[in-house]
């Protein structure tokens, strides 16, 4: 693939282009593995990575805002917005989310950090993945590497329930690893190494799934009655899939009833623009313009075992999206 990827995004024909050298961080400034992107009702966008400066901010684009968070988190895992602009971070190696204000305040705890619930317990949090709120407010949990259930909280942070278990039927889970709530109040799971999206509704009582992808990693909704999805799609990492191509490493596009839309990316994995190693993250701002945060330095050596690892490493990528041309426009050109 070129810089350019046509893919088709809700009712509209969209391509969407990768700006190549979009950020611009001052000396001192270093981006670690962007885990998390989170972008504010003024479009600032909100990188949750771990390098020294865990919150870098920056503006559409790229100038560099803000920076904050140095020696608050263990391991960023996730982030997500809330309608006031308040940040929730999740903190894998914490067990904790957080939230804070865009400048950095803390507003509000759920989890103890460095005290984690037993190895797949059930109870809240065992290296709990990301976080998501319901159109009340109300706060769910993906919690996944050493759990594998969702959680719910009230907006103050109290517990509500939990549900999940380890498995591979309807309401288990193999590794829960993003989570997003739509304008109807439905919460989708992206329930990784079973390779499909679960969808539950609001007390978690399971409702369907959506499957055809590889590894999804990264979840975005488009939209708001009956959305879109973004998902970012993990690489392949056993020796005997890895060379194959057409699987993962890519960003997928689907509707609501999992019919596929498009994609971006190539057929392998790489480092080319509009090319993937491990997409983690998905954020889109108020013009449609992607934001994609990857865990390379954390997958590299998974997806190429043989291969040294570059340095600088690239950590994320944003795609503009450029409208598609009308009918005259096309027959204009034709002329």
């Amino acid at each position: 693939m070129g810089s350019r990827a046509d893919i088709a995004w809700g009712k509209g024909e969209f391509s969407f282009e990768a700006v190549e050298s979009w950020s611009r961080l001052p000396p001192g400034i270093e981006l670690g593995d962007v885990a998390g992107i989170a972008i504010d009702a003024r479009d600032r966008v909100y990188l949750f990575n771990r390098g020294p400066d865990p919150v870098v901010v920056v503006s559409r684009e790229g100038e560099f805002l803000n920076s904050w968070g140095r020696g608050l988190f263990v391991n960023p895992h996730g982030a997500s917005i809330g309608p006031d602009d308040s940040l929730y971070l999740t903190d894998n190696g914490a067990h904790t989310v957080r939230k804070f204000t865009t400048g950095g305040k803390l507003l509000l705890t759920v989890g103890e950090a460095g005290k984690p619930s037993a190895f797949m317990s059930g109870k809240p949090f065992c290296r709990c993945t990301h976080t998501a709120l319901s159109p009340e407010g109300d706060i769910y949990v993906s919690d996944g590497y050493w759990n594998a259930c969702v959680h719910k909280y009230t907006p103050d942070g109290r517990h509500l329930f939990s549900w999940g278990s380890p498995g591979t039927g309807p309401g288990e889970f193999n590794l829960p690893h993003n989570i997003a709530c739509d304008a109807d109040g439905l919460v989708y799971v992206a329930d990784r190494e079973n390779h499909r999206v679960q969808v539950f509704d609001a007390d978690g009582r399971y409702v369907r799934q959506i499957n055809n992808m590889h590894r999804p990693s990264a979840l975005a909704i488009v939209g708001t009655r009956c959305p879109c999805f973004l998902l970012g799609e993990l690489a392949p990492y056993l020796p005997v899939n890895r060379e194959t191509p057409n699987i993962g490493a890519r960003l997928t596009i689907m509707g609501n009833d999992g019919a596929l839309l498009g994609r971006i990316g190539s057929r392998r994995a790489g480092l080319e623009p509009g090319q993937f190693v491990s997409p983690h993250t998905i954020a889109v701002d108020s013009h449609g313009d992607l934001y994609v945060g990857e865990v390379i330095a954390n997958d590299w050596n998974a997806v190429f075992p043989e291969v040294l690892q570059p340095s600088p490493l690239r950590r994320m990528q944003k795609f503009a999206r450029v409208a598609a041309p009308t009918r005259q426009e096309e027959v204009v050109a034709g002329a």
